[in-house]
């Protein structure tokens, strides 16, 4: 006589046979008791999965930064970087400097730009700003978040921005 067992983990058929001759029946209960507490182990993990994703999946991204095109600035050691940032609501960027100057056009939204040594500037959608090569700078978003157009021209091989004290 015997015994045959089909059972299903994750989407793979697991087949599990027994020859009543040559096995003992303790042997038959004890693969089987094994195979079960996997089923369920396997069953409790994947509903684990599902219903509690992980903490930083829940987190909205504070900077969303989506490059558009990098070339050479041609007879110079310099690069020209132009890309479009969405900013979160309420969010300060972090004081920053960049190895040259900064230009942007305010898609959406508004911020205010706080470079150092000068007035607090608000932006708001329609509007363009100017950040002098290596000026230490910040931006604090508005309620509503913003979207702006940037465009760096820095020296080759340096870190687009690098985080200021």
């Amino acid at each position: 006589m015997a015994l045959r067992m089909l059972a299903v983990a994750d989407g793979a058929e697991v087949e599990v046979r027994a020859v009543h001759s040559g096995v003992l029946r303790e042997d038959l209960m004890f693969k089987y008791v094994v195979i079960s507490v996997a089923l369920v182990t396997f069953g409790i993990v994947g509903l684990l999965n599902v219903t509690e994703p992980p903490a930083f999946a829940q987190q909205p991204q504070p900077i969303k930064r989506t490059p558009l095109q990098k070339f050479d600035v041609p007879g110079t050691n310099y690069e020209t970087v132009i890309g479009i940032a969405e900013i979160a609501p309420n969010l300060n960027v972090g004081r920053h400097t960049h190895p040259g100057p900064e230009s942007g056009y305010v898609l959406e939204g508004d911020f205010t730009l706080l470079v150092e040594g000068q007035p607090p500037l608000p932006l708001k959608a329609g509007d363009s700003y100017k950040v002098p090569s290596g000026a230490i700078h910040d931006a604090r978003s508005g309620d509503k978040g913003a979207k702006v157009i940037a465009t760096y021209v820095v020296e080759k091989g340096k870190p687009l921005a690098s985080p200021a004290p």
